[in-house]
């Protein structure tokens, strides 16, 4: 069971970048979904989550009204669209499956490997 993260990069502040995070091994339709940052010299943080169907998201409210999160079950895979980014964006984004269907921040088993979003000009 792998989760693929990838996207990141540099982007100036007030630009925009979507990573994506690919999932393989298992299919995880039923499961919540999230996102969650570490930026250097600090703890692992919560930024979004996604219900199995898509219905429900949530959202730190540090991005809230910047990143949007999505999914397509179909490939597997989940989105971050992150827009008028600022530099306290900068860290490395981590994907993970919750083993709930419908989560904010609980449960999150499974991790990927991390991809790192430098925001700087």
């Amino acid at each position: 069971v792998q989760l693929q993260a990838s996207g990141g990069g540099l982007v100036q502040p007030g630009g925009s970048l979507r990573l994506s995070c690919a999932a393989s091994g298992r299919t995880f339709s039923n499961n919540a979904m999230g996102w969650f940052r570490q930026a250097p010299g600090k703890e692992r943080e919560f930024v979004t989550a996604i219900s199995w169907n898509g219905g429900r998201t949530y959202y730190a409210d540090s991005v809230k009204g910047r990143f949007t999160i999505s999914r397509d079950n179909a490939k597997n895979t989940v989105y971050l669209q992150m827009d008028t980014v600022k530099s306290e964006d900068t860290a490395v984004y981590y994907c993970a499956a919750s083993r709930y269907a419908v989560t904010s921040r609980e449960g999150f088993n499974y991790w990927g490997q991390g991809t790192l979003v430098t925001v700087s000009s």
